[in-house]
């Protein structure tokens, strides 16, 4: 390992060279703090900032926390994204992007959301930990600005270290990891207590605003309280007694005037399949993990699903019960994305009526009388709701405030008054009772499961029109694969943009199978068990500091959006 004055040298040698010269700077270096190894340094200035990796060693009793606590455990996960956070924050306060062309001044990783992630850019390594990021070297147009290069690595870089990794509190990595800890086991205990999801009192679920996930302002913010009738109690490991709001397996409908918090409530039900950090406002807000959003998205592709027990008896004759469409209507892309979750053990179905499909979710009585049920291929989920509950054991979760007919189904009824719940499921039974819906239930025979799909490794292309591997994810709603995109818009709940890059490396890790057809559960649990021994790490030969753990239901989902997908039904 080279002391790092040298690296004063090297680049006074390339000042104003051709910005590939930067790679000279690749090896190791020993600063007095710390240790720094340039991996991989992008050779131009507008590269995106993960084809880059820059990685510093730094000593547990740099850290100030003994190793063994977090070895090989939960909290070791924990214990790591508090470090990635750490460093992201300081690297914020110290960097200065924009001085030069391209990601020049940048010091970077992907800035951590509010979910406690497994990340990349933080490992623990023997006698301490390394923190993988990105640093965007300086250009002029395209030549080597040494001066300023000089300044980030042998002043901004320190800096950032020492303020985010020298002498860390102990009590507040004990407060993120018991978070943590806590929120892992009130998921464990929904199934003892016969819950879909819980919701602490005390809990802050109203966010800053549409695009920003952090907490609104306790000062502004309706403080989260159960209605008694629904109140659990639940004796966490760390913070001892709580209560709140459990949710009961079955059918729920969350009702109320417009802007008095469903969908607030919903929000924080869906993101409830993640821990989150202390101060969240959500930490003790739990949700089956396989809780799935599913909603109505016009234009997606669908491969060989079987959606007979929502749509059939299409005109020409077109089979249902083994669909493919590269261009889905609203009604028939929530269909395949119920089934498809199904398929890959969903277990609470979570739906928001204002992104759902109108005509999938009821028809009533006037439009019944005018359409005859022979001229309708859709069933719509109102009349299979209850058997999904009662032969399968999935439970259904839905926001409305227009679908009074679906208090003939549901076993639970929770009115949002001001951001906070009623039990007013008596109220909504006894309303069915005096005024019972006119519609007819449509196709009460019991629904027969859809056949197991074999995926065909080879149709996973990440090769572009000019045969070279192009694959890239600059949002987390969207990844750029081979010769076309997947759009994840409609896959919810992906926390953020480094879930979507690992995503996205899975699936190139597929395409790599050398492997017959193979049902989609099997082929999700190969990657699963792939980062369970090897890490992140496992699903690359290259090293990379911008992935986090995602769901595997959620890689299954975006493999069921992949327009080159080619499957075939058992």
């Amino acid at each position: 390992m080279q002391p790092f004055e040298i690296i004063r040298g090297k680049l006074r040698s390339i000042d104003g060279a051709d910005y590939g010269a930067y790679q000279a700077l690749r090896g190791e270096y020993e600063y007095p703090d710390f240790s720094l190894i340039i991996t991989r340094i992008p050779k131009d200035p507008y590269a995106p900032p993960h084809t880059g990796v820059y990685r510093v060693l730094v000593k547990h009793e740099y850290l100030g926390i003994p190793a063994h606590p977090f070895e090989g455990t939960a909290a070791g996960v924990t214990y790591r994204d508090y470090l990635a956070r750490r460093f992201s924050l300081a690297a914020l306060e110290v960097s200065k992007p924009g001085r030069g062309t391209g990601h020049s001044g940048l010091i970077t990783l992907d800035t951590p959301a509010q979910a406690i992630l497994d990340r990349s850019a933080a490992v623990l390594v023997d006698g301490g930990a390394e923190i993988r990021f990105f640093m965007g070297l300086p250009a002029e147009g395209r030549t080597v600005n040494a001066g300023l290069a000089q300044t980030m690595l042998l002043q901004e870089l320190p800096e950032i270290v020492g303020r985010s990794l020298r002498s860390l509190d102990p009590e507040k990595v004990r407060t993120h990891i018991e978070a943590a800890e806590d929120a892992e086991f009130l998921r464990s205990r929904l199934d003892d207590l016969g819950l879909s999801a819980f919701i602490a009192d005390g809990s802050v679920l109203p966010r800053k605003s549409g695009t920003s996930d952090k907490p609104l302002d306790p000062k502004e913010a309706v403080p989260f309280r159960s209605t008694e009738t629904l109140c659990v109690s639940v004796d966490l490991p760390h913070a001892g007694t709580i209560t709140g709001m459990g949710i009961p397996r079955g059918v729920t409908l969350i009702v109320g005037g417009g802007y008095h918090g469903k969908s607030t409530l919903l929000h924080a039900i869906k993101t409830g399949v993640y821990d989150h950090i202390p101060g969240d406002g959500r930490e003790r807000c739990a949700t089956d993990p396989l809780a799935v959003k599913v909603r109505a998205y016009s234009g997606r592709s669908v491969a060989s699903v079987g959606i007979s027990r929502f749509i059939d008896n299409l005109p020409f004759g077109k089979d249902t019960a083994d669909f493919s469409t590269p261009n889905a209507s609203g009604s028939t892309s929530q269909a395949a994305s119920i089934v498809e979750a199904l398929e890959t053990g969903a277990r609470v179905l979570l739906m928001d009526e204002d992104t759902c499909a109108a005509n999938f979710m009821i028809r009533d009585r006037k439009i019944q009388d005018l359409v005859r049920k022979e001229d309708e291929p859709i069933t719509p989920f109102i009349d299979r709701v209850r058997a999904l509950y009662e032969e399968r054991g999935v439970s259904s979760i839905i926001v409305s405030g227009g679908l009074g007919d679906y208090f003939d189904v549901a076993d639970t009824v929770i009115q949002m008054v001001r951001y906070s719940p009623r039990n007013v499921t008596a109220q909504a039974k006894k309303i069915a009772r005096s005024s019972p819906a006119r519609r007819k239930k449509e196709r009460l025979s019991p629904s027969k499961p859809a056949a197991r799909r074999l995926v065909f490794t080879g149709s996973i292309d990440p090769l572009n029109q000019y045969g070279k591997k192009s694959v890239y994810a600059k949002e987390p709603d969207r990844i750029h694969f081979g010769k076309t995109a997947v759009d994840l818009t409609d896959v919810e709940p992906i926390a953020e943009l480094s879930q979507t890059r690992a995503i996205a490396q899975a699936l190139v890790y597929l395409s790599g199978l050398d492997t017959g057809p193979l049902p989609m559960q099997e082929l999700v649990d190969l990657v699963m068990k792939t980062i369970d021994d090897k890490g992140l790490d496992g699903l690359s030969d290259t090293l990379s500091g911008h992935l986090a753990r995602f769901r595997p239901i959620d890689l299954a989902r975006a493999l069921n959006r992949l327009r080159t997908l080619r499957v075939q039904q058992e």
